[in-house]
């Protein structure tokens, strides 16, 4: 998705740009019954990362190393977009 070295996914979080498979909007992916499958087998997995207490708005997939990870952020997804953008 993105090239850049290390991009900033909220808080003090950065995952390596080359991980990252995409960014979702989390409102948009629990309102279809697969959407909502699909964090809840993630949660089972233990691959979702909360990045704080704030309300999650978005989801960034990752995949490094053949583990993924899911990070729930409070950026919504065109703040993310416009991060990654080189």
């Amino acid at each position: 998705m993105t090239t850049q070295a290390y991009l900033s996914i909220g808080g003090d979080f950065l995952v390596h740009g080359s991980a990252v498979l995409g960014f979702f909007d989390l409102d948009s992916t629990t309102v279809t019954a697969p959407g909502r499958n699909f964090l809840r087998m993630a949660q089972e997995r233990g691959e979702v990362c909360p990045l704080g207490d704030d309300l999650p708005k978005s989801f960034i997939l990752t995949e490094s190393a053949r583990q993924t990870r899911l990070y729930l952020s409070p950026l919504n997804t065109a703040t993310l977009h416009k991060r990654a953008e080189p």
